[in-house]
């Protein structure tokens, strides 16, 4: 069943999938260099928390836009869309105590 736009739930999970791999690959990259050395590597902790509060709110709309009618999905849809958006806070807080210093 395509949806009005003529993307299917499959292709919509395949972009999914794609952005969970390539910002998950990211992410671990800016971490490790934040833990190695921190005070060099700062700047990636704001950058980190905006990239997992991507995520988090992809993950959530494509539940509500996809599983309309299921109850459980739609739950679990604005759980993730509320978590990315309180790691979306995090982040704004996060940026705005080390860039000051900067």
């Amino acid at each position: 069943m395509a949806t009005r736009n003529g993307y299917s739930p499959r292709k919509f999970g395949t972009i999914l999938d794609v952005s969970h791999i390539v910002i998950g690959i990211a992410v671990v990259i800016m971490a490790f260099f934040a833990f190695v050395s921190p005070d060099r590597y700062m700047i990636f902790f704001p950058v980190i928390f905006f990239l997992s509060s991507v995520l988090n709110i992809m993950t959530g709309w494509f539940y509500i836009k996809m599983y309309p009618r299921v109850k459980k999905k739609k739950t679990l849809g604005t759980f993730y869309i509320i978590v990315g958006l309180i790691i979306l806070v995090l982040c704004i807080i996060s940026a705005i105590s080390i860039w000051s210093r900067a």
